[in-house]
């Protein structure tokens, strides 16, 4: 079989195949026609004449000059109903490239400083993801807390949200990593743990190994998103294999952010080949480039990616998830027979 032919066919598997999406920012899913028609329907003007100039201003050079156009997206994000429209697009999208199971991230504080109330953020969001099982996709959400923000502000946004707490399983840290260490947040990450929520925690995608560390030993994260520094440190790396801590990683935003040099030098098959639970995401689909599948198609695309490689990630995506053990059983049930029939 030529590479070309045997590429063809690992990307046809990588679609195909069941998955989960684990790094997902929702307002990183806004693509460019549906941020111009939330800005008609709520009369906010944007500084881009049209969707061809906005899709040209997505050159960014590193991760903060990609937040400054981010934030300035959900600025079109004013209803309950703006909200839900978001999270179904992204949802709709997903079920078409074979993800059962998606846990996503929401910055609540992007939009309660706009003076959006926290309810209408979280409705929105949670009622897309319960009609998302129509769809055959369940759906979690994790809130997130804005690093580059004091973490009072992460405490207050984590108490506006507890009566909704239904609503979501766990939460994260994100925004610009440099200059802000994980530990800046263990007060607010102890108060999350204490109300028995899930725990997760952007580290080592711009910022070093020992942030990654800081994440595990402070935060007491349960899974690391991005982390793909831990390959600087071999006695890092081991340790993440020996406790089975997921990493989630999102080749596309990677290189496209320059936290690696080219997908031909990317680490996942590194981090796979030593033991890693790690997981492909599409981090911020709209800015970055692509879906889920579409990172699949790019690794393919540079690395010696094998068939084996693409089951252990579909594996890796649900052991990785926050199912419960029974539901893991059943998605890992249908990865090995679509496998064992592909």
């Amino acid at each position: 079989m030529n590479t070309d032919t045997h590429q063809t066919e690992l990307k046809r598997i990588a679609c195909a195949m069941p998955k989960a999406e684990l790094h997902l920012h929702i307002e990183g899913s806004l693509e460019p026609e549906m941020m111009f028609a939330l800005a008609k329907r709520n009369g906010i003007a944007l500084p881009y004449a049209s969707v061809a100039e906005l899709r040209k201003a997505y050159n960014f050079s590193d991760l903060q000059s990609f937040l400054d156009i981010y934030y300035a997206g959900a600025s079109v994000l004013i209803h309950e109903q703006d909200f839900y429209d978001m999270a179904w697009a992204y949802l709709q999208g997903a079920a078409r490239e074979n993800v059962l199971h998606t846990e996503i991230f929401f910055d609540p504080q992007t939009h309660t400083a706009r003076g959006v109330a926290m309810e209408t953020v979280i409705n929105g969001l949670s009622r897309a993801c319960k009609d998302a099982a129509g769809l055959g996709v369940s759906a979690a959400l994790i809130l997130c807390f804005l690093r580059h923000l004091p973490e009072s502000d992460a405490i207050a946004t984590l108490q506006a949200a507890l009566p909704f707490k239904a609503h979501f399983i766990g939460v994260g840290l994100d925004s610009s990593e440099r200059d802000f260490p994980p530990e800046n947040f263990a007060t607010v990450f102890a108060m999350a743990k204490a109300a028995g929520l899930r725990l997760v925690a952007h580290a080592g995608e711009e910022g070093p190994p020992v942030y990654i560390e800081s994440a595990l030993d402070v935060l007491h994260a349960e899974r690391i998103d991005h982390g793909v520094a831990c390959v600087q440190s071999p006695a890092l790396m081991q340790r993440l294999a020996s406790l089975r801590m997921p990493l989630t990683v999102c080749p596309l935003s990677n290189v496209r952010l320059c936290g690696v040099a080219s997908m031909s030098k990317h680490p996942i098959l590194r981090l796979l080949d030593a033991g890693i639970v790690a997981t492909v995401n599409s981090d911020d689909p709209a800015y970055f480039g692509g879906s889920i599948n579409r990172n699949f198609e790019a690794v393919i695309e540079a690395l010696p990616v094998t068939r084996e490689h693409l089951k252990t990630l579909a594996l890796n995506s649900f052991e990785a998830s926050f199912l419960s053990e029974v539901q893991k059983a059943v998605f890992v049930g249908r990865v090995e027979a679509f496998f064992s029939s592909y």
